[in-house]
């Protein structure tokens, strides 16, 4: 009984501790992908709580940062398509979703700094490949890894993404 005791202590403490160390990241990543901090903070509340059931379980056969944002980006892509079949039945339905949303006061990307004006203007995909390297600062093969893409298809829409934000804002940076 003592023995399992000691052992639960342990997991909680190394969660307490990777939660302390990823976790300001981890809802950085979430706020960028899907686009405002109430949803955000839904899904980290769910990656946390799959990352501490789940910890026992982890291997280590990639390294943990790369599991927890693996856990993290498909927890975002399943809150981003609840959130868009939420839209088209709003649509459906013929309601305003701008009007019913704002009721709620959503964080708007103008109101956020730097980055989130970027993300906008590049398709789900490849706004979380710019994430995870610039917010999570993740290497290609990670970001491969966790999007269960190639490396060099990875590393391709990393350049067209950057390519297509540097072409868009070109007139914004000269003066």
């Amino acid at each position: 009984m003592l023995r399992a005791h000691d052992e639960l202590f342990h997991v909680t403490r190394a969660y307490e501790e990777l939660m302390r160390r990823y976790q300001r990241t981890l809802f950085n990543v979430c706020a960028r992908y899907l686009g405002n901090d109430r949803d955000a903070d839904d899904v980290c509340q769910e990656v946390m709580l799959k990352v501490l059931y789940g910890l026992k379980n982890f291997e280590g056969k990639s390294k943990f940062k790369t599991w927890l944002y693996s856990i993290t980006y498909n927890e975002c892509i399943t809150q981003y398509r609840k959130e868009k079949r939420k839209r088209r039945l709003l649509d459906a339905l013929s309601l305003d979703p701008l009007e019913e949303a704002s009721e709620e006061k959503p964080v708007k990307i103008e109101d956020k700094a730097g980055l989130d004006r970027w993300l906008v203007h590049v398709n789900p995909i490849d706004r979380e490949i710019l994430v995870l390297r610039f917010v999570a600062e993740l290497e290609f093969q990670e970001i491969a890894d966790i999007m269960h893409m190639g490396l060099s298809a990875t590393k391709m829409r990393y350049k067209r993404a950057l390519d297509k934000l540097r072409e868009k804002f070109s007139g914004l940076t000269e003066t």
